[in-house]
């Protein structure tokens, strides 16, 4: 795994260097109107990980997917099931996740689940594998590269997202936040390769050899996110803990070490403010150590993923951040 994510990390180098009811909801903020609202609380506790959820003052209900990554065998720094699980619990919810599309040992199902369990996830609430049984179509509306978006087939049966992602670098992103939680972490394997190869192919055995211009993956996980904020509407909240702050993804088996300190638990209803915020309290971080994680986020153009997203209409980049103690 590690040598193909350093094979994939190189390819992606050379590229850059080369290279209705939801949208009411996330609109980007206009002269008229107030900037989104980024809840922010430096402790990284339990408790106050409901304590931003309850600020966003938007209930879970229904049936409650709680989208994160379950980590790849041999990771570390994915968000650990005793910090969750007050939350996860109190929306009475259910860890969703897709298969992979690179290998590794969540690339089945049986395989995923196992994973899950190993790392204490199945021992707080049920794990949902949503493409175990297939995938199914969401429209992308305005895209350059994607005309729909393909999804784990279970998706459609919950009422309500929690997304809560774990904010840190990505070998292929750039930084991984909100949005690359519901674009590639809801697609199901074959959509995963439909959104990297930006609409070429769903054969996860073709997509690494023949990858496009960074910018064009980039526009394309953004599209795939928005195909998920047009279903849910106002059925969808975010959260962020931007803590273990690696270069690497929660998707590699070996990540780097973090060379900085934690930076704390981040909450909006708008995806884009929120993954906004957290860059910026990297950028703005006099931890020195910051210096790796914003090299990873600008080697590979993406913050290009914010600007495409507030094109099309998913939020806004300007935000008021408000502390909570």
């Amino acid at each position: 795994m590690k040598k193909m994510m350093s094979m994939i990390m190189a390819v992606m180098t050379l590229l850059v260097m080369g290279t209705g009811c939801a949208q009411a909801q996330n609109k980007v903020s206009d002269g008229d109107s107030e900037p989104p609202k980024v809840y922010f609380i430096k402790e990284i506790t339990s408790e106050n990980l409901v304590k931003v959820y309850d600020a966003l003052g938007r209930k879970a209900d229904g049936k409650v997917a709680v989208k994160l990554s379950t980590g790849e065998p041999g990771g570390h720094n994915f968000l650990q099931p005793a910090l969750i699980a007050q939350l996860v619990q109190k929306v009475n919810g259910t860890i969703v996740e897709c298969n992979t599309a690179y290998g590794g040992g969540r690339a089945s199902t049986e395989a995923h689940l196992q994973a899950a369990a190993d790392h204490g996830f199945t021992a707080i609430a049920k794990v949902d594998i949503m493409d175990a049984d297939g995938e199914v179509s969401l429209p992308v509306n305005g895209g350059k590269h994607l005309k729909e978006d393909f999804v784990g087939k279970n998706y459609l049966e919950y009422d309500f997202t929690v997304v809560l992602s774990h904010f840190k670098g990505h070998a292929m992103g750039g930084f991984g936040g909100a949005i690359k939680n519901i674009s590639i972490g809801i697609a199901s394997s074959g959509g995963k390769a439909w959104i990297h190869s930006a609409g070429t192919t769903k054969d996860v055995s073709k997509v690494w050899g023949n990858l496009p211009p960074q910018d064009d993956f980039l526009e394309s996980m953004t599209e795939a996110a928005k195909a998920i904020t047009d279903h849910c509407g106002d059925k969808i909240l975010y959260i962020n803990v931007a803590n273990n702050l690696s270069v690497d993804c929660d998707c590699d088996s070996s990540p780097e070490d973090p060379k900085m300190g934690d930076i704390g638990i981040l909450a909006s209803l708008d995806p884009v403010a929120l993954d906004r915020a957290c860059t910026d309290l990297v950028r703005s971080s006099k931890d020195h150590g910051k210096i790796h994680l914003i090299e990873r986020i600008d080697s590979r153009h993406g913050m290009h993923t914010l600007d495409y997203a507030e094109q099309l209409g998913m939020g806004s980049q300007k935000y008021e951040l408000v502390e909570i103690k």
